[in-house]
């Protein structure tokens, strides 16, 4: 089940909101807890009702490891190795074992594919649960000693199967202690259906742009096409995955729960640097703080720590070798860029920087796309001018058709919101109503138009759902 589903909007959550309701009228947070926990698997089970006890079986074992990290002081570091260890053997077996086997095979080996399916939103939760006992091991917070609590951390359905990758630390207080306002739930409502409107409008009808060009063969296609089509994806795939923190941050906060955010406008980066600080926010965190310092940081062995976190970064978006070049690449770049561009890039023309850097996540993305190598070759050969012509009515007839697609995907690429905030403000009590008469018109007719999309649509699964 994804939240850009007819069945997820009209059965699901109605369902989940009457009995959480009812569930509010006692007191506490346990019977919201429970009622969260049931929905929870349920959302998780309604695809892969297997691998739901996949899940609770990892939620157990952190469970028991997190205790043994709280109560023994003289083993504390060796129950933290194993829990780790044993969250990265699951991820391991269910997310790389096919791709290992098969690489083994074609160095000669005769080995049976293990034919392992890979569980939906398995590397979120495995890294959650990595947060879990690491932050108890640092004692930035206590050791759930309620095995529920920590079921419902790992499994909560706003942010199970596509992130964002949310720390333990970051909602351990609100699991059983948190408040829910009018302004959280209205705000909630308005950030969901905002990234709604991401999903559905624009990343689903913009995937209708980047499959013209780059699904089939490279034969015909031309310089311009290329281009189009992988700044099409670009496009797709940052409303696609930004759409999905948007609608999990919603349904968090009204549930009480407050998620960091996950991106913050990255197409306006001016450096690869400043583009992955804006770029899937949590997932880069995690890597800083509990890989890259604790290998030593800027310390020492900078430039194998980068590698590591980088190759790292590639795998964890899937088992194939472009996305390992795809992790590299951008490690290379990145160090080239601390020990050059850094330095002086205040002395070179904004927009020189900003078309530079967008070059080069392009390129990325580009590598990222394609599993297949020869594919891949064949499009950068023609991207690069090999092709039989610069531009053809393909290209221009899919400009057209789609013009006010791409000038909404690219206007919406900049921080309009913020913008929009900070004017309404300055505009008082006056302002204020203002907003929220656009809030409620805006919210209406982007649920409106959603649904009406949704209706009939074939084309509508989450990339980040596969990794």
């Amino acid at each position: 089940m994804v939240f850009s589903d007819l069945f997820f909007l009209f059965v699901f959550i109605p369902a989940f909101a009457v009995c959480y309701l009812l569930a509010s009228l006692a007191k506490g947070n346990k019977l919201k807890n429970l009622v969260l926990i049931l929905f929870s698997l349920i959302f998780y089970a309604w695809g892969e009702p297997v691998y739901v006890f996949l899940m609770l079986a990892c939620s157990l074992l952190n469970y028991l490891f997190g205790l043994g990290i709280s109560v023994s002081n003289d083993r504390r570091k060796l129950f933290l190795v194993l829990g780790i260890t044993a969250d990265l053997i699951i991820l391991g077996t269910f997310k790389y074992l096919g791709f290992v086997v098969s690489q083994l095979n074609v160095m000669g080996m005769q080995l049976p594919d293990p034919k392992i399916s890979l569980p939906i939103g398995i590397s979120f939760y495995i890294f959650q649960s990595i947060s879990y006992l690491v932050d108890v091991y640092r004692k930035e917070s206590p050791a759930q000693k309620n095995f529920f609590s920590l079921l419902l951390y790992i499994s909560m359905f706003p942010q199970l199967i596509a992130g964002p990758i949310v720390r333990y630390s970051t909602v351990s207080e609100e699991i059983n202690n948190r408040k829910v306002s009018i302004d959280d739930i209205s705000e909630g409502i308005f950030r969901f259906i905002i990234g709604l409107g991401k999903k559905v409008i624009l990343a689903n009808q913009l995937s209708e742009i980047a499959g013209t060009f780059l699904a089939n063969n490279h034969e015909h296609l031309t310089v311009a096409g290329a281009w189009v089509g992988i700044m099409a994806f670009a496009l797709q795939i940052y409303f696609d995955f930004s759409g999905y923190s948007d609608m999990a941050i919603g349904i968090g906060r009204c549930l009480g729960f407050h998620f960091k955010e996950n991106f913050d406008h990255p197409y306006t980066c001016d450096t690869i640097t400043d583009f992955w600080r804006k770029w899937h926010i949590s997932l880069g965190s995690f890597f800083r703080d509990y890989v890259y310092i604790p290998m030593g940081g800027n310390r020492r062995h900078q430039a194998l720590n980068i590698m590591v976190v980088w190759c790292l970064t590639g795998l964890w978006h899937g088992a194939s070798w472009n996305f390992v070049i795809w992790g590299l690449y951008f490690g290379i770049v990145l160090m080239i860029e601390k020990f050059t561009i850094l330095k002086f890039k205040d002395k070179i023309p904004s927009f020189i920087m900003h078309i530079y850097a967008m070059f080069l996540v392009l390129v990325g993305w580009g590598i990222f796309y394609f599993e297949d190598f020869s594919q891949m070759t064949s499009f950068f050969r023609v991207a690069f001018g090999s092709a039989e012509a610069l531009s053809d009515v393909l290209v221009s007839s899919t400009l057209l058709q789609y013009f006010w697609l791409i000038l909404a995907a690219l206007l919406f690429c900049l921080p309009v919101g913020k913008w929009l905030s900070k004017l309404f403000a300055r505009g008082g009590s006056a302002g204020e109503g203002i907003a929220l008469t656009l809030k409620f018109v805006a919210s209406v007719a982007i649920l409106v138009l959603s649904v009406a999309l949704l209706v009939g649509a074939t084309n509508n699964a989450f990339l980040y759902t596969r990794f």
